[in-house]
């Protein structure tokens, strides 16, 4: 685990995103995509794939969670160069959110302009079961709204403005072609539309937070996503965010209500896993760069 105390530089950052490009061959991919828990195998997705691991990068975060295996995979689907992330990083590893964030404004260095986020949360109402792909077409930062806001420190005009709308993070067109790409797989009845609520974890969430987040109109609840949206809209990305439901969240308690685990969690990320890779290696075979 890197000990940096202080947001690393642009000069710190650039020195991370010459060193990836070497490593690959200067090979410049213009999709990223971060693969959520138990989605690791993303990765199958990449043709000519080169693996590079965030200990051989100086000064980069490690991931420290199980289903996040901790490296950068550079290759090919179809005719895009693309980079997944396998093994993002959280708040509750202890990560402030500069450096939850680090790897979005690396891949802007390298020259990425799209961004897919993947994640597994929970379902905060009847309208979502498990197994559900939720396209984010809007987000409820928590932590962002409290000061846990990878924005916050030294402005770095090269990433992007001091002050950013982050009103329309998640692109329009993208979401539209995630949902046209859903009904040529015949896979359109999984997916749907809905407000992601990010909280910092590790604990999943009480009933009275639950109803909390149900009262001001969130969809699915977890414990990412919203750093790394919000910094690769203010470098100018655009930006699909995919959730997979992976458990319902309780806002009554009786004997029979099951208890949500991470391994759970991994278990239902990893029996859709088929289904998503489907949908994000079509969607990264028909955008238009």
């Amino acid at each position: 685990m890197s000990y940096q105390e202080t947001p690393y530089t642009y000069e710190q950052l650039g020195e991370m995103a010459s060193f990836v490009r070497q490593k690959a061959n200067n090979c410049q991919p213009t999709v990223g995509i971060i693969a959520g828990s138990g989605q690791a195998t993303l990765c199958d997705l990449l043709e000519d794939a080169l693996v590079i691991p965030y200990t051989d990068i100086k000064g980069f975060p490690q991931s420290t969670v199980a289903g996040h295996s901790g490296h950068f995979v550079i290759g090919k689907i179809g005719d895009k160069k693309v980079l997944v992330m396998s093994g993002r990083l959280h708040a509750y590893e202890g990560y402030p959110a500069w450096k939850v964030t680090a790897p979005i404004r690396v891949m802007h260095l390298l020259g990425i302009k799209t961004l897919v986020v993947t994640n597994a949360a929970g379902s905060l109402t009847q309208a979502h079961n498990i197994g559900d792909i939720i396209i984010i077409k809007d987000h409820i930062y928590l932590p962002g709204l409290c000061g846990n806001n990878p924005l916050v420190g030294p402005s770095e005009e090269r990433f992007g403005p001091r002050f950013v709308d982050v009103s329309r993070v998640y692109t329009n067109s993208l979401r539209a072609l995630a949902k046209e790409v859903s009904k040529e797989l015949g896979i359109e009845n999984l997916v749907k539309e809905g407000v992601y609520c990010m909280v910092t974890g590790p604990m999943y969430e009480t009933p009275g937070e639950v109803r909390l987040l149900r009262m001001v109109g969130g969809d699915v609840v977890g414990m990412s996503t919203c750093p790394e949206t919000i910094v690769a809209h203010h470098c100018g990305m655009k930006v699909l965010g995919i959730t997979l439901v992976t458990d319902v969240c309780a806002a009554e308690l009786n004997d029979e209500t099951p208890i949500t685990t991470h391994e759970e969690v991994l278990k239902v990320s990893q029996k859709r896993t088929v289904d998503t890779k489907r949908l994000i290696e079509l969607f990264v075979k028909k955008l238009s760069l």
